[in-house]
């Protein structure tokens, strides 16, 4: 068994304590020592002396260190990294909606279960972009995710699932350096499909700055179309799905997720992974940072476990008996009532006057 150091936390400056034990153990120590020849007295001044060192015990209040203490949803930094790259429109989201309207809902669910939180927007495809700063807001982000969209689709030249690392590092250090008794918790929503010829760039280096969060991957093995998206979004745009020309014929192209590939970046930012559907919840993915289980280093407190309560109790036993006892002497006192004289009433006031007169005379009422 490892053993643990004491930890106190007086209720009074420890000079102020020193003073009082001083002078209380000192009275009731000196008490002791002069009632030693008086049995019953000397009981009821050991159990005083024994009552002040106890109190002296609670005063400082002694306790052991017991693991983290709670954090609160209001020391977190959310970051929601997001996929805008064309595969994000893959209808085969739910019953046939876009893979976008999928990360829209979770972004309003998990702004709502971690309500109290700072927030902040990045999206990525050909380049990345912080589309809101930290914020407070929660509203605000929801309201940027909404607005989001896909990349247009004629401006569309590949990209990688890596294109928002640089840029989420930065964001990481900036609010780890200004803040860092508040967790970082980055949530990565995407489908993990690399268009782009070059390698994926590791998310490493920002695990070191991340407190929690989850990776979610959207879309399915067998994929789904994707409506061309001409940056405007109303009534007179293209209807037209985006086409494969790299096959014969040039069919409608079909995206699928890369849950390997999603997978990795989950494990280089030390988070899990969670495939998300349409008839499930993020409940489970938020459950640690709405719970208080995520916590930077810097905000990470230990809960210390009071052992005052062990000498309360018997000092508040040993005071009861000492009221006690004092209550029950003072019942024991009876006041001495006055003789009556039997010759009669007026005889009596004239004794009673005349012993009165006798007694404030100067030689002490004698008579010659």
């Amino acid at each position: 068994m490892i053993a643990r150091a004491l930890v106190f936390q007086p209720v009074l400056p420890w000079w102020l304590l020193g003073v009082a034990a001083v002078a209380l153990l000192g009275f009731t120590g000196w008490r002791v020592v002069a009632e030693r020849g008086r049995r019953r007295a000397l009981l009821t001044w050991v159990r005083r002396l024994v009552i002040v060192a106890l109190l002296l015990v609670v005063a400082v209040r002694p306790s052991l260190p017991g693991g983290s203490a709670q954090a609160s949803v209001a020391q977190l930094n959310v970051f929601f990294v997001v996929d805008t790259t064309s595969s994000i429109a893959a209808e085969d989201w739910g019953d046939g909606q876009r893979r976008l309207d999928g990360v829209r809902s979770d972004i309003a669910e998990v702004t709502s279960q971690l309500a109290g939180a700072r927030f902040s927007l990045l999206s990525f495809d050909s380049t990345a972009v912080l589309r809101t700063p930290l914020t407070d807001d929660a509203s605000a982000v929801v309201a940027a995710a909404d607005a989001m969209n896909q990349e247009v689709t004629y401006y569309s030249s590949g990209s990688s699932v890596s294109e928002a690392n640089d840029l989420l590092a930065e964001r990481l250090t900036e609010a780890r350096q200004s803040a860092p008794e508040r967790a970082n918790v980055v949530y990565y929503l995407g489908d993990g499909e690399q268009t782009s010829s070059t390698e994926p760039e590791s998310f490493a280096a920002s695990a070191g700055d991340v407190d929690g969060g989850a990776v979610f991957g959207y879309g399915t093995e067998q994929g789904g179309k994707m409506r061309v998206f001409d940056g405007y979004g109303d009534e007179y745009s293209t209807k037209e799905y985006i086409q494969d020309r790299t096959q014969p014929g040039d069919p409608d192209a079909v995206s699928t997720i890369d849950e390997d590939a999603l997978r990795r970046i989950a494990d280089q930012l030390g988070v899990p992974y969670v495939h998300r559907t349409a008839d499930t919840s993020v409940d489970a993915a938020v459950a640690d940072a709405r719970d208080g289980a995520v916590a930077s280093d810097e905000g990470r407190a230990d809960s210390l476990i009071d052992l005052y309560w062990i000498a309360a109790i018997p000092a508040f036993v040993l005071l009861l008996m000492d009221v006690a006892l004092v209550a029950r002497a003072l019942g024991e006192v009876r006041p001495t009532r006055p003789q009556r004289d039997e010759s009669g009433p007026g005889r009596g006031r004239g004794r009673a006057a005349t012993s009165a007169l006798d007694a404030a005379r100067p030689d002490g009422g004698a008579r010659p």
